[in-house]
């Protein structure tokens, strides 16, 4: 059964529809009209072999702080869609992604319980037109909309285009693994019987 999503969002401030596939092969078609944003979006479809359209207009005469937020709340609840009643998927997932100079460590539980700890330390304003602050915003907002414990925390490197590009490519592969489907799990991965 195809794990395949749509979510649309429209406020005043953004008009968002992505379509997602969590069983894809990374081919993606992404314009948010944030050109390093695309890049990061590009590469984490790519690295979690997820199959991700995206169209996002949204108040850049403002700044690009609700366009990213918003695309972060719109993706998390599609990865929550994606995985349905969560059952027969491995619920975990880490990582620890090198980028050159950058060494990025990202867990995620797909708990059902939102939480971020983010410990990432840029030292520029920003990169191309993203604000660095928003990173963090944008992986709160997939946080909080997908119910997930996600854990990311700078290592070490320097370089902020390669801190947060190994950012999005860490949460990319730890989100493959915690969404993919082992034939040894019956039911749901918690002594709950739920997650």
């Amino acid at each position: 059964m195809a794990r395949v999503t749509k979510v649309s969002r429209i406020t005043k401030e953004t008009n968002i529809t992505l379509d997602f596939n969590i069983d894809g092969s990374g081919e993606a078609n992404i314009d948010t009209g944030i050109g390093f944003f695309d890049h990061m979006l590009n590469s984490f479809a790519r690295h979690g072999l997820f199959d991700m359209n995206i169209d996002a207009k949204g108040d850049l005469f403002v700044d690009s702080h609700h366009t990213i937020e918003d695309v972060g709340i719109v993706l998390g609840q599609a990865i929550k869609q994606a995985v349905g009643d969560k059952k027969g998927i491995k619920r975990y997932g880490s990582n620890i992604m090198p980028m050159d100079d950058a060494l990025i460590l990202c867990a995620i539980d797909l708990s059902g319980r939102p939480y971020l700890s983010f410990e990432a330390n840029f030292t520029t304003q920003s990169v191309g037109y993203m604000d660095t602050e928003l990173v963090e915003e944008f992986f709160r907002a997939v946080s909080y909309s997908a119910g997930m414990n996600l854990h990311i925390k700078q290592i070490s490197g320097t370089n902020n285009h390669h801190l947060i590009e190994a950012i999005f490519k860490a949460f990319a592969r730890a989100l493959d693994e915690a969404t993919v489907i082992d034939s040894r799990i019956t039911s749901v991965m918690s002594t709950k019987g739920i997650i």
